[in-house]
């Protein structure tokens, strides 16, 4: 589309497409992040020049309104929005469709993918799983531990292809086979339809292991949010029949995991609403009275059911658990609760914070080595352990 600029007296037509412009305000020390006070603040503005065009003033009083912002951060900001080409110059790169394309067949070439597998046998699009297996091993090979992964979405959304996000690094080192599992939704069925589902899953992967060439002793489970709090349900609920379910055609076969990864998942239901958080969980529409099927205050036997930290004893899984001081969906001591409960039974557990971290903003290269150092200790065997401790968030670096 052609636009007409006035620029320095001078008119210039030029082609312009919306712009993806980074500004930097200087010393903005009352940012709501903690990790971007007192320095410079990076944001990322997505504008469409013909609306700039009948509203540039606006915006430009709207920054001053906001903002504090010297002069040549003023006039920066001003050149930006005339040079669209200098401004595009200066912009990090993204990945281009090639590099994208080759990084794919790379993965493809050292993965084999085996998509919707039926865990149940009904057909169900909702309790299927993705199985993800190293190419290249031999036959005799020894079998490789599994990495499972169970997605978050507040048990009323998601998808199971989520979980290739977070496994790609661990088969990457052909060292662990992976598996992300698919559940029904809130909105299909409640609660405990999603832990049947799980373990459903993991007694299929088990029955399976020998031909699949994974060692059915060295299972992990790994969750965020809702998928979180579902892994966190497996570690502490093995044996537990009203749990267990009869899905599938492995009604006999375990549904033991040897570890869990929870990554700030809900455990103790009835007390959501005990700390701030953006959502009222007790709300007749929240989340958690969708998954136990009516208002949680009217449901707190089925509440509880569904707690984590109802479940706990001695001889539950070792567990790591993640979560972020300001998550404003899942409040912190959801996860300090779990930790207590675990270690008071004498259950291995570590409990990583994250000093500023939100519902998984700010989850770093430390959160990723930490979860590395654990896999590699409970299913490989390396002695190198984690404790307990604090890593500040990461700064948010936008995708490229």
């Amino acid at each position: 589309m052609k636009k007409s600029l006035w620029i320095g007296g001078r008119q210039k037509t030029q082609s312009l497409k919306n712009l993806h412009i980074l500004v930097t305000i200087p010393s903005f020390h009352e940012h709501r992040d903690p990790c971007c006070r007192g320095r410079d603040v990076k944001a990322r503005i997505l504008i469409d020049p013909w609306q700039l065009r009948h509203s540039l003033g606006a915006t430009f009083s709207r920054f001053r309104s906001f903002f504090t912002m010297t002069k040549s951060s003023f006039l920066l900001l001003l050149a930006v929005f005339a040079f669209p080409a200098a401004a595009q110059e200066n912009q990090p790169r993204r990945k281009g469709p090639g590099n994208m394309a080759k990084s794919k067949a790379e993965f493809q070439a050292a993965v084999e993918i085996r998509s919707d597998i039926d865990y149940v046998g009904n057909d169900n699009p909702r309790q299927k799983l993705d199985l993800f297996l190293p190419k290249g091993r031999a036959a005799d090979a020894e079998p490789l531990p599994l990495v499972v992964f169970i997605h978050g979405g507040g048990w009323a959304k998601g998808d199971k292809r989520s979980g290739l996000f977070r496994l790609r690094e661990f088969l990457l080192t052909k060292k662990y086979a992976a598996a992300s599992i698919g559940y029904r939704l809130s909105d299909e069925a409640q609660w405990p339809s999603q832990i049947h589902d799980c373990k459903a899953a993991i007694r299929w992967l088990r029955a399976n292991a020998g031909d699949l060439g994974i060692d059915p002793d060295r299972m992990a489970a790994w969750g965020t949010s809702a998928g979180g709090h579902l892994v966190a349900m497996l570690g502490v609920s093995h044996g537990v029949e009203v749990l267990e379910g009869d899905l599938g055609p492995h009604p006999n076969v375990s549904s033991e995991v040897a570890c869990v990864v929870n990554f700030f998942g809900p455990s103790e239901l009835l007390t959501m609403n005990d700390h701030p958080s953006i959502m009222d969980h007790m709300a007749p529409d929240s989340p958690e009275s969708k998954l136990v099927g009516g208002p949680i205050l009217e449901n707190p036997n089925k509440a509880k059911n569904a707690s984590p930290v109802t479940w706990v004893s001695s001889d539950d899984e070792p567990s790591l658990i993640v979560h972020g001081t300001d998550d404003k969906l899942v409040p912190y001591p959801q996860s300090v609760v779990l930790e207590k409960a675990l270690e008071k039974a004498g259950v291995p557990t570590v409990l990583l914070t994250v000093k500023g971290g939100g519902h998984g903003q700010g989850f770093g290269p430390a959160v990723n080595e930490a979860v590395t150092t654990f896999l590699n200790h409970q299913l490989l065997g390396e002695e190198k352990k984690i404790s307990d401790g604090e890593v500040d968030a990461a700064p948010f670096t936008p995708r490229r």
